[in-house]
C-alpha cells in the first residue's frame, strides 16, 4: 500500500467530515459549529503545519483515497488532538501511528513538549491504540467543559 501524507488544506474538507461521519465513535465527538466548513477553517488558520491526512493509492494510478486524518493544535504551550479519524477499511495497517508521529515532530519543531488527548471511555480499540503510543491516563483530573454557543452541545 502506497500511504503519503500532507498537510491539510480547507479543500480536503467534504472529503474529511465524510471520513468522520464514516464511524460512530468519531461522529459522535462531532459539533455543529466548531466541525463545520467554517469552523475547521479558522481552526486550520491558527494551527497551519500541524494537521495532517492520509491518503492511500493504489497500483492502477487512480486518484488517491483518504485513509485518515489528524488535527492536533497547540496554545503555544500545550497540544491537543481533536480528531483522529482512520477509515474502518485502512485501519491496523499503520496508518495512525504514521499520523501521531508525524504530528508530533511538527509539534516538536514548534516547542511544544506535552500533548493532551481525548477519547471516549467506551471506546476500547482508541484508548488501548493510544496507550500503544505512549499516551497515559490521567486518573487525578476531571475533565470539565463550558459551551459559550447554544448550537454546541455541553456533553455527557
Amino acid at each position: 500500500m502506497n500511504v503519503s501524507i500532507r498537510i491539510v488544506t480547507i479543500e480536503d474538507y467534504d472529503k474529511i467530515y465524510e471520513l468522520w461521519c464514516s464511524t460512530e465513535q468519531s461522529k459522535r465527538a462531532l459539533n455543529p459549529v466548531d466541525d463545520s466548513r467554517e469552523g475547521i477553517e479558522k481552526y486550520l488558520k491558527r494551527n497551519p503545519t500541524t494537521c495532517f491526512l492520509a491518503e492511500v493509492k493504489d497500483e492502477s494510478g487512480d486518484a488517491p483515497e483518504l485513509a485518515g486524518v489528524i488535527l492536533t493544535g497547540h496554545d503555544g504551550r500545550r497540544a491537543l488532538i481533536h480528531h483522529m479519524c482512520v477509515h474502518p477499511s485502512y485501519r491496523r495497517e499503520g496508518i495512525a501511528t504514521l499520523l501521531v508521529k508525524k504530528a508530533e515532530e511538527a509539534l516538536r519543531k514548534e516547542g511544544i513538549n506535552k500533548i493532551i488527548g481525548f477519547v471516549f471511555k467506551d471506546n476500547d480499540a482508541a484508548n488501548s491504540f493510544w496507550e500503544n503510543q505512549g499516551y497515559t491516563l490521567r486518573t487525578n483530573l476531571n475533565y470539565r467543559n463550558k459551551s459559550l454557543n447554544d448550537e454546541v452541545p455541553q456533553g455527557e
